[in-house]
């Protein structure tokens, strides 16, 4: 039981050094999904339900960004901060 908040307990704890806040959502909300998984998939097995909770954020956080399309979105972000130079010259890109 105490594996289930390993996850929420990292991620908040990680949010709150980058961010400086604490959001009481985004805790629940792993807890929630937890528990939607493991009714849905009607399992016991801790560490499936951990392993597909990951898996499923993974996904969301793919498909959020392609919708977003952040790509070309913080791309001029990245420009400035990192110096870079877009598209990559055929002769570095071998490197």
């Amino acid at each position: 039981m105490y594996l289930y908040l390993v996850t929420p307990l990292l991620g908040s704890l990680k949010n709150y050094v980058k961010y400086k806040r604490f959001n009481v959502f985004i805790f629940i909300r792993t807890f929630y999904i937890y528990f939607i998984l493991k009714l849905f998939i009607q399992t016991n097995n801790i560490w499936l339900v951990l392993t597909l909770e990951r898996w499923f954020f993974f996904a969301f956080k793919i498909i959020r960004s392609l919708i977003n399309n952040d790509y070309n979105t913080k791309k001029q972000k990245y420009i400035k901060k990192y110096n870079l130079i877009y598209p990559i010259p055929e002769n570095q890109g071998d490197r």
